[in-house]
């Protein structure tokens, strides 16, 4: 199977509903840095509840990546999202994000999954 590179706009928040589990590291990790080179702070990753799998997998690339400062579950989401502060970066622009970016991600096949 190859993969796929997506294009997606790059928005405040992500669901991640679409995206196979294996996907989902590579699919955070993308989506961080493009966020933070548009220059946005924070950005809400939803996950979904069902018995943590997907919240795991999110949180541990979180973890890992540079530009996160913090995480932290969404109390409004009870469990099915996480928000995550980003580091500043040097490279954005002055001024708002701009809401027309677009993230690449590359991602298998999408397929329908239940966390």
């Amino acid at each position: 199977m190859t993969d796929d590179p997506l294009h997606i706009p790059l928005e405040r928040e992500l669901d991640l509903h679409a995206f196979a589990p294996r996907d989902v590291p590579n699919v955070v990790a993308d989506y961080v840095d493009a966020a933070a080179e548009a220059g946005l702070r924070e950005v809400r990753l939803i996950h979904g509840r069902g018995r943590g799998v997907q919240r795991g997998i999110v949180q541990a690339a979180l973890e890992r990546h540079p530009r996160v400062e913090e995480f932290w579950d969404d109390p409004a989401a009870h469990l099915g999202a996480t928000i995550a502060r980003l580091a500043h970066s040097h490279q954005s622009s002055v001024g708002s994000p701009q809401s027309e970016s677009i993230v690449t991600v590359t991602s298998h096949k999408s397929e329908t999954h239940d966390d």
